[in-house]
């Protein structure tokens, strides 16, 4: 307990207009964030990206006030992580184990580098049509998705970095897989070459 206590004299601290509280919490916190941010984009730069913008909006949130979490400030800190790491993934549309490639098919719908260009431009509005439906998916069966297919992580990388048993993952992932049909089938979109 005193770990938290001293968070939440520490936050009540940089509230009242001491910014040194703040240093302090980053500091303390920071091997941790930084890790559980990396383990998700797996690229140095992103990670620092996220890491820093996690703390702006930590900052904006105490200034204003709305901070309200007594003693779970790291547990709190790691969720506005975490919604930043799925706003990173939504923006970008495709994973960091893609970099310098805007080339993902999510299930190696083609596998021929050398397309003509008509298969080219069926390819690419395929892989587009994909995007559209997978943000359609509620958001924990699009992330347990998202780490599989496009971060290609194990059934238990997936429940270690969600939190939730290997068989809520395979059943977020199965689950998945039919609402993915479904959109399919409601939007007539026909995912062949």
């Amino acid at each position: 307990m005193e770990l938290q206590i001293n968070d939440s004299f520490l936050v009540k601290e940089y509230m009242s207009g001491d910014e040194k509280s703040l240093e302090i919490l980053i500091n303390k916190h920071n091997q941790r964030i930084n890790s559980f941010i990396y383990s998700k984009v797996m690229d140095r730069d992103i990670a620092e990206d996220i890491f820093q913008d996690t703390f702006i909006k930590v900052i904006k949130t105490l200034k204003k006030g709305r901070y309200s979490e007594e003693g779970k400030f790291l547990p709190w800190v790691m969720r506005i992580a975490h919604n930043l790491i799925i706003d990173h993934f939504r923006k970008n549309r495709r994973m960091p184990k893609f970099e310098g490639s805007d080339d993902f098919n999510i299930f190696s719908i083609i596998g021929d580098d050398k397309l003509n260009a008509e298969k080219q431009i069926i390819k690419d509005q395929i892989d587009c049509d994909l995007r559209v439906i997978i943000e359609e998916l509620p958001e924990d069966q699009r992330e347990v998705l998202v780490m599989r297919i496009y971060k290609d992580m194990s059934f238990k990388e997936i429940s270690e970095n969600t939190g939730v048993s290997i068989n809520t993952a395979l059943g977020r992932m199965r689950y998945a897989l039919i609402n993915l049909r479904k959109i399919i089938d409601k939007h007539k979109i026909v995912l062949t070459n």
